[in-house]
């Protein structure tokens, strides 16, 4: 079912055809003043400049021209040359009925899928995750989601820290500790020697590498120790590889309980780490040598990127490789061995320079097979506390992510207790649950992606504004209108829509938007389009709630007001879970 915006592009793009034997833009969206309209195009200025005309005079022609069917009630021209365009009643309720039994509510599936690698999260191991990953993975949770459900092969790419020069000091110290009893680690004996375990168990990944970086910076015969176990892990040295693997182990341990929690889509199996592009780290310098788009400068190999004084390093003096290296080993993976069409990068908008400079040099070098594959940024700001300043716990250290969440939950409870004593306790907290995870996440992706935000626990949890909690208390107080008439939605299939306030046109008109927002999210890859919209949603059944009885109706308005409740019910849920957000029937 294509939109009602590709729908109206499509009549103003003959209309201006026929009117002037040229194809053109009609430069159409959604009016900004309803008293005038539903949609606008704007197109008649640019035309006028273009044919010599007048605006207004342009704007007629269209007019004339145009066939909108029974699709609009009234075109109109406003100011110098403005055509608003009125959506006719009857044909809105006809879309309703349409969509009200379609499970995707009138979002097309992609008519030529493409495969659209999403890079988000990426936490490193031996540190536990911090407030500072939650945009990266929640953000990228949502637009995995949607580009998913609009019927692309979305495949997730979790690049985890994994290698470097610091797990030669992670495995020195476990190699030291354990011995003497030292270390969090459990150590195994067998036949009276301390042997490294199969599976570490550490307690507290940030106390664990802090003691690691103390022996670092203290003993010189650490450094060097550390030094060899590098080494030994990049050569392949078995006992290095052990203890290795054991740390990562352990470190996904404690970060996958967090994903499950933040009820977002990362699995082990989406995991791809820096470790996995080690060995084709040399291949991909020396293929940039080759083809000329890497030189070597002071000892090093770097790229000249146009625009920017310092060059991206690809091998350092002493033969290591940096973060450039592996991006580029992995855009190389990613288009080869997965096949994408679009790589989709979500990350810290003070990585834009690395970024630029990775994505130059990889078209530079065939990478991306001409332009046929899209790699894209989406740059996100900082979360930050009161006052504006970095956030921080009070001892000013960086808040650990599973506290931030579990404190979240602790005062939704807290909240559902009060205003809900008579529910269970399982309820309480698969309520609270939602409602505290769904605060901190739809806290986030409300914001302007590239915009800082204070982070505000009693401003997320509120229940009135644009937060989770007001949404998912819009959801359930609709869900609690066919509790209350002890009516089936499904059942209202065959009852007759008819549209008559403007409060009843106000939510109809909303929700044939949906697929616009979906595909306008999939392009610009913004959430808080989709958070608006929703707010939006919510606002308007609000008024329509109020000023229109529904129960209190006589047939057929009764059932044609329950069929509205119902799509504006489907439609919040679908929303919320495309942003990874649950949506109780009870609140």
């Amino acid at each position: 079912m294509p939109t009602i915006l590709s729908q109206l592009e499509g009549a103003f793009r003959e209309a201006i055809q026929a009117a002037f034997g040229i194809a053109a833009d009609p430069i159409l969206g959604p009016a900004q003043n309803e008293k005038f309209g539903d949609y606008q195009s704007n197109a008649a200025m640019g035309l006028a400049k273009q044919l010599s005309k007048k605006p207004r005079e342009v704007a007629e022609a269209i007019k004339a021209n145009l066939k909108l069917g029974e699709v609009a009630s009234e075109v109109s021209i406003a100011g110098p040359g403005f055509i608003n365009v009125r959506l006719n009643a009857d044909w809105l309720a006809k879309q309703i009925k349409i969509i009200e039994s379609d499970a995707r509510l009138g979002v097309p599936l992609a008519s030529s899928p493409q495969t659209v690698v999403v890079d988000y999260s990426g936490p490193n191991i031996a540190k536990q995750m911090h407030v500072g990953h939650l945009r990266s993975t929640i953000i990228g949770d949502a637009i995995a989601r949607v580009i998913e459900f609009e019927g692309q092969t979305v495949v997730r790419q979790n690049h985890i820290g994994d290698w470097g020069t610091q797990f030669g000091m992670l495995i020195t110290y476990v190699s030291q500790s354990i011995p003497d009893g030292k270390s969090p680690l459990a150590a195994v004996v067998v036949d009276g020697e301390t042997k490294i375990p199969e599976r570490l168990a550490i307690s507290d990944l940030e106390q664990f590498y802090r003691s690691a970086k103390k022996c670092f910076d203290e003993s010189e015969s650490f450094q060097d120790e550390a030094r060899r176990s590098v080494v030994g892990l990049q050569s392949g040295d078995t006992a290095a590889l052990k203890t290795w693997k054991s740390i990562v182990d352990e470190s996904r341990r404690h970060f996958l309980p967090v994903y499950r929690q933040l009820d977002v889509q990362l699995r082990e199996s989406d995991e791809r780490g820096e470790s996995a592009y080690n060995d084709d780290l040399p291949a991909v310098v020396r293929d940039l040598k080759e083809k000329k788009v890497a030189v070597e400068s002071e000892g090093a190999t770097v790229v000249f990127v146009p625009g920017y004084e310092n060059p991206l390093i690809i091998q350092k003096s002493d033969g290591g490789y940096l973060y450039g290296t592996t991006d580029l080993a992995a855009i190389r993976y990613r288009v080869r061995q997965l096949q994408a069409n679009r790589v989709i990068y979500i990350h810290d908008s003070r990585q834009a320079q690395h970024f630029a400079q990775v994505f130059w040099t990889a078209k530079q070098a065939s990478y991306t097979n001409g332009d046929q594959v899209k790699l894209e940024y989406a740059p996100f700001g900082t979360m930050l506390g009161e006052g504006g300043k970095p956030f921080k716990s009070r001892s000013g250290d960086t808040v650990k992510l599973k506290e931030l969440l579990d404190e979240a939950e602790a005062r939704a409870l807290k909240l559902v207790s009060e205003k809900s004593p008579d529910l269970s306790e399982p309820d309480r907290k698969a309520i609270a649950h939602a409602v505290g995870i769904g605060a901190v996440k739809y806290a986030d992706l409300s914001k302007e992606r590239t915009s800082d935000y204070v982070f505000s626990f009693d401003k997320m949890l509120s229940m009135d504004g644009n937060t989770a909690p007001y949404l998912q208390y819009a959801h359930a107080r609709v869900k609690s209108i066919f509790r209350k008439a002890q009516i089936d939605p499904a059942s209202l299939k065959s009852a007759a829509l008819k549209l008559e306030s403007a409060h009843e046109l106000a939510v109809a008109k909303h929700v044939l938007r949906f697929p616009e927002i979906v595909e306008l999210l999939t392009r610009e890859l913004k959430p808080h389009q989709l958070c608006t919209y929703l707010y939006d949603l919510a606002t308007k059944f609000s008024g329509f709630y109020e000023n229109c009885p529904v129960l209190q109706s006589e047939e057929p308005t009764r059932s044609s007001r329950l069929m509205l409740c119902g799509v504006t019910a489907k439609t919040m849920a679908l929303g919320l879970d495309l942003l990874g957000i649950a949506h109780p029937e009870k609140m």
